[in-house]
């Protein structure tokens, strides 16, 4: 059976809420009792895609509240704290036990809470005589939002930022990859596998896989491991493989524009958390989740915008004709709507009208709320071009270039100062070698509009560092000097940010990632892979380095990015276990789901702390 995220990390919270008692088959525990919940901002965002209110109520909770706010006893009922295990709250549970603010408390971390917090716990509650309040207190491994069935995001804010930091040491390099690290564990103990794991040599990627390799090897070692269940299962067809990337290994995919309903609703109107807010007809903003609950959003969400219009509109359609037949057969009138008033005639004909209003109901509700996410879409992308630069992005990728008029008029026509900068940087990437004086014509370009031009020098610093190591190669001295540097700065993964069309985009348009997760897939020999680091946490440490009888091919995947993800790229995996035979499952997963704009933000960030970037550059990205 195909591995499910979302029902796995939803399983292991009902089991939570549940006293982590054992659940009888439909999902509830043997005995109901009343609670209340306590959770953090952090654990506040893993619950809100996976738990409605009403399944809240379903599994006894009847009041939630965040640590941080001040609350008055409850007495006589348990607390259930789901947080993750930081100073201050370890400090807040102290203080609320100390207080007898509940009849008991069940302690839930988001991760493994280290030795150092719990004896503080332990002496604390021990001092304030309230230790025998404290029932139970659990490692849950839960540190990471599942979106979707199969897309989840670490929600650690500006990785890509931290790694690439030319101020950063290794202590705080070690810092990150270790809550990268143990962010994948916790995905991987949800799961309750052990991959085999693959990723490019060198920079951040081999860093998070090596250290994951490492913890998996430990916990296997002691007796009561998460992972015992799937002990036996040691062919490829039952292990995933786990694919690890960086951020640099395809930039361009981060920051280009897309015109499928997925990518645009997230660029365009800022979904977060499943969540959006859009603007209603008659002023009021109007907030809707998009989840798989969501049958039209299910299946969709990976067309191009103009099809999902047209699937608005035969939907609607099909509505109207239902809603008629109901009425034709009730002897109501032949009005559209549908309201239940006008149903007269025979019984059957009645009952059978009656059950079908509740679907009917529902279907309408959806399109209503597909209509007016689609009317935003197109007034933005109208007022913005969006679709000029999808398509003058993607031409750019394929050709390898642009012609300079074209290039010209999209930076001086429609769109916000953020749009004409990632299609300023997508020009950049794109471009095999750099013209100066056209260079200089895109910057004037973005001065003019008033765009901060950090991330544009940021990239264009990198590129012209690639083209100095090449043309350096054959001085040995000064390309060991500029390695150093440029290790330093870019994390060893500097030739992956710039590797040229070739790597960026194939005659297909398939995606680098797709391409190379298909190929790790496959198992076979390819030049394009066979360099790729492979550790398998359950073969002995000697022969981890390849000659584990692993190979694949592979069922399942699960892919990671490294320094912000996207749901273009999740789009495209999806896509190939529907046109390939011997994946049929891809989990997606990054450091966070960020849009083209957050991510050349990140740029910019890096830029300024390069010292580059132009007088407009302390405005644009305060207060974000």
């Amino acid at each position: 059976m195909a591995l499910n995220l979302r029902q796995k990390h939803t399983e292991c919270i009902i089991r939570m809420l549940n006293l982590n008692q054992p659940l009888n088959p439909s999902g509830t525990a043997n005995e109901e009792v009343y609670k209340i919940l306590i959770y953090d901002r952090f654990c506040q965002n893993i619950l809100s895609p996976l738990i409605h209110v009403k399944d809240l109520r379903k599994h006894g909770v009847t009041l939630y509240f965040l640590i941080d706010k001040d609350r008055r006893p409850v007495h006589d009922v348990p607390a259930v704290y789901f947080v993750q295990p930081t100073e201050s709250n370890i400090q807040r549970i102290i203080a609320d036990a100390s207080r007898s603010l509940y009849d008991t408390f069940h302690l839930n971390f988001s991760s493994s809470i280290p030795r150092k917090q719990l004896e503080e716990l332990a002496s604390g509650t021990l001092k304030s005589g309230a230790v025998e309040k404290v029932s139970k207190v659990h490692d849950q491994y839960l540190e990471f939002v599942t979106l979707e069935d199969n897309l989840f995001s670490l929600a650690q804010q500006s990785t890509y930022v931290q790694m690439n930091d030319p101020s950063a040491g290794d202590k705080e390099i070690e810092e990150i990859i270790e809550r990268v690290a143990s962010g994948l564990f916790c995905v991987l103990v949800t799961l309750g596998v052990v991959p085999v794991i693959r990723c490019p040599r060198g920079g951040p990627a081999e860093m998070v896989a090596s250290l994951l390799d490492q913890k998996l090897r430990d916990h296997l070692l002691s007796k009561n491991n998460l992972f015992t269940e799937g002990g036996g299962f040691m062919s490829s067809f039952q292990r995933p493989l786990l694919c690890i990337f960086d951020r640099n290994f395809e930039l361009s995919v981060g920051i280009q524009h897309d015109f499928r309903y997925r990518p645009l609703v997230h660029d365009v109107l800022g979904l977060k958390l499943n969540r959006l807010n859009v603007q209603g007809e008659k002023g009021g903003m109007k907030s809707f989740e998009l989840d798989s609950s969501d049958p039209f959003w299910s299946a969709n969400s990976s067309l191009e915008f103009p099809e999902v219009a047209v699937e608005i509109e035969t939907q609607l359609n099909k509505y109207k004709r239902d809603v008629e037949e109901v009425n034709k057969r009730t002897g109501g009138g032949s009005g559209a709507e549908f309201d239940g008033t006008d149903l007269i005639g025979n019984t059957k004909h009645l009952m059978n009208a009656v059950n079908s209003l509740p679907e009917l109901t529902e279907r309408k509700q959806v399109i209503d709320k597909h209509t007016n996410i689609a009317t935003a879409l197109l007034g933005q992308i109208k007022e913005r071009s969006i679709d000029a630069f999808t398509k003058k992005e993607s031409d750019m990728m394929m050709r390898g270039g642009i012609d300079r008029n074209e290039l010209m008029a999209a930076l001086k026509g429609k769109g916000t100062k953020m749009d004409k900068l990632r299609f300023a940087i997508m020009y950049l990437i794109s471009t095999e070698t750099i013209n100066q004086s056209e260079v200089e014509a895109v910057e004037a370009a973005l001065n003019e509009a008033e765009a901060d031009t950090s991330a544009f020098q940021y990239v264009k610093k990198i590129k012209s560092l690639n083209v100095s190591l090449a043309a350096s190669s054959a001085n040995s001295a000064s390309r060991s000097n500029i390695v150093d540097w440029a290790e330093k700065l870019y994390g060893q993964s500097i030739s992956a940010v710039t590797a040229g069309v070739k790597n960026l985009l194939s005659s297909d348009q398939q995606l680098a990632v797709t391409r190379t997760v298909e190929a790790l897939t496959e198992g076979k020999p390819n030049p394009e892979i066979d360099s790729y680091l492979f550790l398998d946490p359950r073969a002995p440490k000697s022969s981890s380095s390849g000659g584990s009888h692993v190979k694949g091919p592979f069922r399942e995947a699960i892919v990671f990015m490294i320094g912000g993800g996207n749901y273009v790229e999740y789009g495209s995996l999806q896509e190939l276990t529907q046109r390939q035979l011997t994946v049929k499952n891809v989990i997606y997963g990054a450091t966070e789901i960020l849009t083209g704009g957050e991510l050349v933000e990140q740029l910019g960030v890096l830029g300024k702390k390069m010292g580059l970037g132009g007088p407009v550059a302390s405005t644009s990205l305060s207060g974000h």
